[in-house]
């Protein structure tokens, strides 16, 4: 296990390397001057060569981006200049905020998306497995951010249930209780498309298995159908639904980018929005790079929580 974990380790290099190449070359393509962005008024010839020359944009596109890996690797992010402060301090103070909106996102959508697919798939053409198809169907269909701002419509502006937005009270707030209140309207949107797909793709894996000749055998000796469903053919079925599970990860952490906006949630999408809008070059490649970064690594939990349940994977 330890030489398989390494192996994995050790491919998500040239995968992270490769995303700091993109990222580098999208941002370098995008139209505009960044130092003619950040001056505005005072864009005059001698500002903006003195910017370029501060912030080495001055120097040829792969010179920069050496620069700019090297400084990286050494754990120098680069300095944000609409914020003043080191890009790697902005995103350690964010970075809590955009897990705790994931990570619920992702418990939410994978329990009741696995639940969903499972209960599909034992009522099978019945009433469960038709209302349970509609509403996946609808789920996935509706945009993320359209759904959250939906959400904020009804339960927010017109029944004042839930808090419109923000991650805790603006005055005596912050403790669990306020955060977990202020988390249901946006961990919901966030959670909706993704469980959609779970649901629909454990289902099929789930009537798969459920056609296994010792799944009938099973039943033909008289085994409860509730230990046949969850005891024996989820068990198998999990071989198939936790790769799902990796994909719909990544999808989370990416959808927090405009569920972070939608619903002012300071978290690392928020910032990344802000940033792009200001220009704020080194403040968008450096969030980038620790987002796919993210969904690299889980993406290695997730092939290893595999192995453990199907030994031949590691084969």
């Amino acid at each position: 296990m330890g030489a398989y974990i390494l192996k994995r380790l050790l491919s998500a290099i040239p995968v992270i390397l490769g995303i700091t190449i993109i990222v580098f070359l999208i941002i370098e393509l995008i139209p505009g001057d960044p130092a003619t962005a950040i001056l505005g008024a005072y864009a005059t010839p001698e500002n903006v060569e003195r910017i370029n020359r501060d912030l080495g944009l001055d120097k040829p596109m792969v010179a920069r981006y050496f620069i700019w890996l090297g400084n990286m690797l050494q754990g120098d992010f680069g300095r944000s200049f609409s914020l003043n402060r080191p890009v790697l301090d902005e995103i350690s103070d964010r970075f809590s905020a955009t897990l705790i909106l994931a990570g619920v996102s992702f418990v939410l959508c994978s329990i009741f998306g696995i639940l969903a697919g499972v209960i599909s798939a034992a009522r099978q053409y019945g009433f469960a497995d038709k209302a349970i198809t509609f509403v996946v169907l609808i789920g996935i269909s509706i945009p993320s951010f359209f759904l959250g701002m939906m959400l904020q419509l009804f339960f927010a502006v017109q029944h004042r249930m839930l808090p419109v937005s923000g991650m805790k009270m603006i005055y005596g707030g912050g403790d669990l209780p306020d955060i977990l209140w202020h988390l249901i309207l946006p961990a919901t949107a966030l959670a909706a498309v993704a469980t959609g797909v779970i649901a629909r793709l454990s289902r099929s894996a789930m009537l798969e298995v459920l056609r296994q000749d010792y799944i009938r055998t099973a039943r033909a000796k008289g085994v409860n159908e509730r230990r046949v469903i969850y005891g024996h053919a989820l068990r198998s079925a999990m071989v198939s639904i936790i790769p799902i599970l990796g994909i719909q990860a990544g999808f989370v952490i990416s959808g927090a980018v405009y569920i972070e906006y939608v619903f002012e949630w300071p978290g690392l999408g928020r910032m990344l929005v802000n940033a792009i809008l200001k220009r704020d070059i080194l403040l968008v490649e450096g969030g980038v790079v620790v987002v796919a970064s993210c969904y690299v690594l889980f993406n290695i939990m997730v092939d290893v929580i595999q192995s453990l349940i199907d030994p031949r994977i590691k084969t």
